[in-house]
């Protein structure tokens, strides 16, 4: 007979492994799918985390595998494969083709059903699901931009920003996220460069107003970066002006990329609610489907960081154990 678990996690950044360390306390049997070779996530790429609680200046890398160790202390099962779909079933048999949103209603209330994930290397069934499948930031592209990713790179002005205190940043981009990071940033540098490609911002009107009434912003308009420059750690830009072909240098101590974040959420479109790609669920992780739940930067909120995403995983696990207490293994109480 195939192995059913009561709660499969998918992905095993910050969300996922505070999820797999409280499945396994609640006794739940439990596998995490991870696609990538190592757990951790973005954190991995992150030089230095320091607004975690009680582990202020902790390299990103080992604060991922401290999270990992945690999990497979408590004896967590984890597996390597990339998730493909998630298909609903019932206890007497899986159903062969994915049920469309508009079809679930019709399930929803059958005791007993169960999730069949369908991997690039193997199929699961389990009773409840936990995607916890993070996000990507969108990069530019250019050299330097790897090389020193983490070490003046960054993509998240409220988790580094605070090593740039009286330093000279520059944000790139022009939505509600790059002008949010220019004002933040401006509280705490001694300058701000916002460079965008075209000569007009698309952001808020009022979060526009709020940015040009600031004095230590220069928005650099009609300019693309080309490179990053630096040794060990940023200390310019290349810079390209895209109507007149003529080219500069910036003299910056870090460069905040903010030119899009895109969920990892392609292979749940049609089952459960997106909004820009984004699983819409609540604070308690449930989405529109009875039994399956999102954590982490791949939910729909206002705030993705280390520590929100650890608050995910931990609610998502209090959902599903409630709602597996709801249905009997195999069908109904």
């Amino acid at each position: 007979m195939e192995k059913i678990y009561d709660l499969v996690i998918i992905g095993s950044g910050p969300a996922g492994l505070a999820a797999a360390i409280y499945a396994q306390r609640a006794r739940l049997e439990t596998l995490v799918i991870e696609k990538e070779m190592m757990s951790g996530g973005q954190v991995l790429n992150t030089y230095e985390v320091d607004n975690y609680p009680g582990l202020p200046g902790i390299n990103g890398f080992d604060l991922g595998q401290q999270f990992r160790q945690h999990a497979e202390k408590l004896e967590a099962v984890f597996c390597q494969d990339e998730v493909k779909a998630i298909r609903l079933q019932e206890a007497e048999g899986i159903q062969e083709e994915t049920l469309a949103a508009a079809e679930l209603k019709a399930v929803s209330g059958r005791k007993g059903e169960l999730k069949e994930i369908i991997g690039a290397k193997d199929t699961y069934v389990c009773r409840s699901v936990i995607i916890a499948s993070g996000a990507v930031h969108s990069k530019l592209g250019v050299p330097g931009e790897e090389e020193l990713a983490g070490m003046g790179v960054s993509y998240c002005a409220t988790c580094d920003g605070a090593f740039f205190r009286k330093k000279v940043t520059a944000v790139v981009g022009g939505g509600d996220v790059a002008i949010e990071d220019a004002i933040f940033l401006a509280r705490i540098c001694e300058h701000v460069y916002l460079i965008h490609r075209r000569d007009e911002l698309r952001g808020a009107r009022s979060l526009q107003e709020k940015l040009f009434a600031l004095d230590n912003v220069t928005v650099i308009w009609d300019t693309v970066v080309e490179r990053i420059d630096g040794d060990e750690k940023v200390n310019g830009l290349f810079l390209k002006n895209v109507k007149t072909g003529e080219h500069s240098d910036l003299a910056v101590d870090g460069v905040f990329i903010a030119v899009g974040i895109t969920p990892n959420s392609s292979a749940f479109a049609g089952l459960v609610s997106l909004d820009h790609g984004y699983i819409e669920a609540g604070e308690d992780g449930r989405t529109g489907v009875p039994g399956i739940f999102a954590a982490g930067d791949v939910r729909k909120k206002q705030l993705r960081q280390i520590v929100t995403a650890v608050a995910d995983g931990a609610n998502a696990v209090t959902s599903a154990e409630r709602y597996l207490s709801e249905h009997q293994k195999g069908g109904s109480r």
